[in-house]
């Protein structure tokens, strides 16, 4: 197995280009002069990473008053997060990474305790980037539930 990276603030947030929902690619330069969430969940459509979605969509407004897009990023194949988008009403970019490359480059793959096993899955994180495309804020092993408003506060963000 290979080391887990850990993404410290100031470095480079690693580049992708990765369809999204409706299979239209994005790369993290298109998104240089802007801030970027880029949060990462395990599973389309199941109950956690539901909520969890379902608290970005609803903090939308806020973020992109304060200047953030909001990205998301799971192993799910397009289709699958187009069915969540839908379903869910997520107008924002739910990035496709199957082969965990991406998820690799971040350090949000690798070993993890799952109910008292250690198995190799998705680590549930959210990187804060710059506009120039460094890491502000790197948050791993995170909770689905409270974590959008942890991400608000921590950016001084009120909700709406």
């Amino acid at each position: 197995m290979t080391e887990r990276v850990i993404l410290e603030p100031g470095q480079p947030a690693p580049d992708f280009a990765l369809p999204d929902q409706d299979g239209v690619t994005r790369s993290l330069a298109d998104y240089r002069g802007e801030k970027v969430v880029l949060f990462v969940y395990p599973q389309a459509m199941t109950p956690a990473c539901t909520r969890e979605a379902c608290e970005f969509q609803e903090s939308v407004a806020p973020l992109a008053s304060a200047g953030y897009r909001v990205l998301g990023l799971s192993r799910d194949e397009v289709e699958r997060q187009r069915r969540f988008a839908d379903r869910d009403g997520l107008e924002y970019p739910l990035l496709s990474d199957p082969d965990t490359s991406v998820h690799r480059a971040y350090g949000a793959y690798g070993e993890k305790n799952s109910y008292g096993r250690i198995i190799e899955g998705v680590i549930r994180s959210t990187f804060v980037i710059d506009e120039q495309g460094r890491i502000e804020h790197a948050l791993y092993n995170i909770k689905a539930t409270g974590h959008v408003a942890r991400v608000l506060k921590l950016l001084g963000i009120t909700a709406a």
